[in-house]
């Protein structure tokens, strides 16, 4: 792409590929409502809330995943941690559902050519198949939170992603599956928001086939 760096364009070939390569689980909507998210790929920049962690050479230190933290008065989830999107409205794709969610809750408007491929669906507890969307989203630098939707929107270095700690796995009493959670800064991401993160960093930063539809969310992704 035309005025991007060379490590931002080494990641983005090595993320497309790595998407290209992998096999994707969908996941059978049955009773469930269908609903996209945009795992979008941005340069950190100023105002990242987290300090840089040593990446790979070959990547730009600038590297980011935008994550917003959902308005409090929400009825469901308010106040944790999310990425953008929502509801797959009839007669979208989970592509066009991704791009238009993160127009409508943090302002950034994407062509479609920004689309790398999928990861895994997703079936939360709370009653919705989650169909992750990689995009690249360069350098992201006019954004605007909708406030009856995002409370704040943060860059999380994609080095945050690879700390040795990550993933944290804690039993849950009556499940045969742990619940999942990603390390951010002193606190923690959890599923269904933490497992997207976690397979994104496997396949797509690491080269990993991993799975992570069969890991637990904690008692309050449930409602």
């Amino acid at each position: 792409m035309p005025g991007e760096l060379q490590a931002d364009l080494a990641l983005r070939q090595q993320v497309q590929r790595a998407l290209r390569e992998h096999s994707v689980h969908a996941a059978d909507i049955g009773a469930h409502r269908a609903a996209a998210v945009a795992v979008a790929i941005c340069e950190e920049g100023m105002g990242a809330d987290l300090p840089g962690i040593a990446a790979p050479a070959a990547w730009s230190t600038q590297a980011a995943l935008l994550l917003t933290r959902r308005a409090q008065g929400l009825r469901n989830h308010g106040g944790q941690w999310a990425l953008p999107g929502g509801r797959i409205e009839p007669g979208e794709s989970a592509e066009q559902a991704a791009l238009r969610e993160m127009a409508e809750e943090v302002g950034l408007l994407l062509d479609p050519a920004a689309v790398l491929g999928r990861l895994d669906d997703f079936s939360s507890r709370s009653g919705f198949v989650i169909t992750p969307v990689v995009v690249w989203a360069g350098s992201a630098r006019k954004l605007a939170p909708n406030p009856s939707e995002v409370a704040s929107i943060h860059r999380i270095p994609l080095a945050e992603f690879l700390r040795t700690d990550a993933p944290m796995l804690e039993a849950l009493e009556g499940s045969e599956h742990p619940v999942l959670r990603m390390p951010v800064g002193e606190r923690a991401i959890a599923a269904p928001t933490a497992a997207v993160l976690y397979q994104f960093r496997e396949v797509c930063l690491l080269g990993r086939a991993t799975r992570v539809a069969h890991f637990e969310q904690p008692l309050f992704a449930r409602k």
